[in-house]
């Protein structure tokens, strides 16, 4: 079973490195692609699924951003399976308050330093550990600054339905990105915050071999 992973926005394979793949299944990490002008989630999810063999039965673990980008692919390829964290599955999962942003136009007044600088301040506030404030700092810095002004208007835009296939969403009680109130995880972590995948890992590994190993085409 090939098992695919994309990070959240502003990460990279690194955000991973405490998750396990059960045994006998082959780990994989997309890769970020430039997205191109006025590019639509979904566009831009099919064109990251290039980069996935969709032709045999595979799982995409997705991480905030990254979980929103798997749905739309799962929806596209039938074979495909999503595991997301700390995300949502449809467009109608994101709070309100995204997409009354959206129709204002609220992203793309505020310049992105400004929001840089408030996201690196917002997330070191509920970071949950001096690793994460720390991973956070420099992941907030590297970012290219045009991709998040593209991400975010393309969030605020999407429209995904919810896939039709079994799913596994995991997510934390107090994550103050991405609030629970909104969503509806199949697995709840009490107490884990936005990056719990740092903290959490142990509990998020077995959620993930436990669905791997029951899924019924695995190979």
């Amino acid at each position: 079973m090939n098992i695919y992973f994309i990070p959240g926005l502003g990460a990279d394979k690194k955000i991973f490195r405490s998750i396990r793949v059960p045994e006998g299944c082959n780990a994989f990490h997309i890769e970020w692609i430039e997205p191109l002008k006025n590019e639509s989630l979904q566009s831009y999810s099919y064109r990251l699924s290039d980069q996935i063999d969709t032709t045999k039965p595979f799982i995409i673990v997705g991480l905030s951003f990254g979980g929103m980008l798997a749905a739309e692919i799962v929806n596209k390829y039938p074979a495909g399976r999503m595991i997301i964290l700390s995300s949502v599955a449809c467009s109608q999962h994101l709070p309100f308050y995204y997409r009354v942003a959206g129709k204002i136009y609220m992203h793309k007044l505020i310049p992105i330093s400004l929001m840089k600088s408030a996201s690196l301040m917002k997330r070191l506030f509920t970071a949950e550990t001096a690793e994460q404030k720390a991973y956070l700092r420099m992941a907030i810095r590297e970012v290219d600054t045009s991709f998040i002004r593209w991400a975010l208007d393309a969030i605020v835009k999407w429209k995904g339905k919810v896939t039709d296939t079994e799913y596994v969403h995991i997510h934390g009680t107090k994550d103050a990105i991405l609030p629970m109130r909104y969503t509806r995880p199949t697995h709840i972590i009490k107490g884990g915050g936005h990056l719990m995948i740092l903290t959490r890992n142990e509990e998020i590994n077995e959620i993930i071999t436990e669905f791997v190993n029951n899924y019924p085409h695995r190979t």
